[in-house]
């Protein structure tokens, strides 16, 4: 998810205008997802879900918060990548379908290897 993410930035002018401005933010939240999913694996994909979102919308809500340590944090590269710049309200139905999209695939492609643990 982090390679097509900053796959999509770096390369975004191959790909069709929606796809270029939406990508990005939306593999960046399904990366969220499936980090949660790692990092929490007994929990339900619900969870995940449910987490993933307010996680996501934190940070997107953070970035209302402008003084000068953090924003020489979102200065770096890495700083940007995990924090933004600047809020726009846009990008939380980005992370969301982002998400949403990881879920679904997340609960049609593994549900046949969780019914085989069960």
């Amino acid at each position: 998810m982090l390679l097509l993410g900053l796959a999509s930035r770096i390369y975004g002018y191959l790909l069709f205008d929606v796809l270029e401005l939406n990508a990005g933010d939306a593999f960046w939240a399904a990366m969220v997802y499936f980090g949660v999913r790692f990092i929490l694996v007994t929990r339900p994909p619900l969870f995940s879900l449910l987490f993933s979102l307010l996680f996501s919308f934190g940070i997107e809500l953070s970035q209302l918060y402008q003084v000068e340590w953090i924003n020489n944090i979102r200065g770096t590269t890495l700083g940007t990548l995990i924090l933004g710049r600047g809020f726009l309200i846009v990008d939380l139905y980005r992370y969301s379908f982002g998400i949403l999209m990881a879920f679904v695939i997340d609960v049609l492609l593994f549900k046949k290897k969780r019914k085989q643990v069960l």
